[in-house]
């Protein structure tokens, strides 16, 4: 299946920012799931493009200018495959996904939580604590902030995908089983306008396996990758730092569409 991808991420100062640097995590590449057929990302700026620890493209921009208005606009194709049920393979060493991060940790009433629903480390045991996992924490648009951890989420009871991804992954850490966070876009043939979207994806016998707990998907079907890590903080589409500014406002697009 080819999709159009178009994400765009607009910022605005109520005073004059200058001095600023991005640290851009919005590129796919190709892979045995996915196809790039063409990308770009446009920002004002210096550019320069590199690989991460996880292989993940990362461009850090900078501007020097004053501005008020800030633009960050990523396009391109890329066609998936549809059938596979197995999840990409990856150069990092397995057992960098089992370390513990501040935002996956879990506190003795997760850990307890995970060990009810999990008693043989299968891909369908992993299944039925997703399915636990979205009964205890139901999906609630703008419940949760970016800089929410595991623990908070699971005790709030509600929150989004980046919420049910770090609680899966850090639940999965705590049984022995490696699990990664990935980011993304999901293809969703009813919406036009969606998010960035994040998921998890776990280690057994040999072979990665979809986790999108959101949406209790387990295949990468309707999944476009971009960047994979431990946690949100190591595959954030976007980070930086500037000088001045005042209050900073942001507005998203995100479209993914049949081609």
């Amino acid at each position: 299946m080819k999709l159009m991808i178009n994400h765009q991420t607009h910022y605005q100062y109520t005073e004059t920012a200058k001095n600023s640097i991005q640290y851009i995590r919005m590129c796919p590449q190709s892979n045995a799931h996915q196809k790039v057929d063409a990308w770009s990302v446009s920002i004002p700026g210096h550019k320069v493009e590199a690989k991460d620890a996880f292989n993940n493209i990362w461009i850090t921009s900078t501007q020097r200018y004053a501005y008020q208005n800030l633009s960050i606009m990523a396009q391109g194709i890329i066609e998936i495959d549809t059938v596979s049920e197995q999840a990409i393979e990856s150069e990092v060493p397995v057992g960098i996904f089992l370390q513990i991060t501040p935002a996956t940790q879990c506190d003795a009433e997760m850990k307890a939580f995970a060990a009810q629903h999990v008693s043989k480390k299968t891909r369908d045991e992993l299944k039925h604590l997703s399915s636990a996992l979205l009964e205890h924490m139901p999906y609630i648009s703008d419940s949760t902030q970016v800089s929410t951890t595991a623990i908070d989420a699971f005790h709030h009871q509600q929150g989004v995908c980046q919420d049910h991804t770090h609680v899966f992954v850090g639940m999965c850490r705590e049984l022995n089983i490696p699990a990664r966070y990935v980011s993304g876009y999901l293809y969703v043939p009813e919406m036009s306008h969606l998010a960035s979207h994040a998921w998890a994806e776990a280690y057994i016998d040999g072979v990665w396996y979809t986790f999108d707990i959101s949406n209790q998907l387990y295949t990468p079907s309707s999944h476009i990758y971009i960047a994979l890590g431990r946690d949100y903080w190591d595959v954030a589409p976007i980070r930086g730092v500037r000088e001045a500014g005042g209050v900073e406002s942001m507005t998203t697009i995100v479209q993914v569409l049949p081609c």
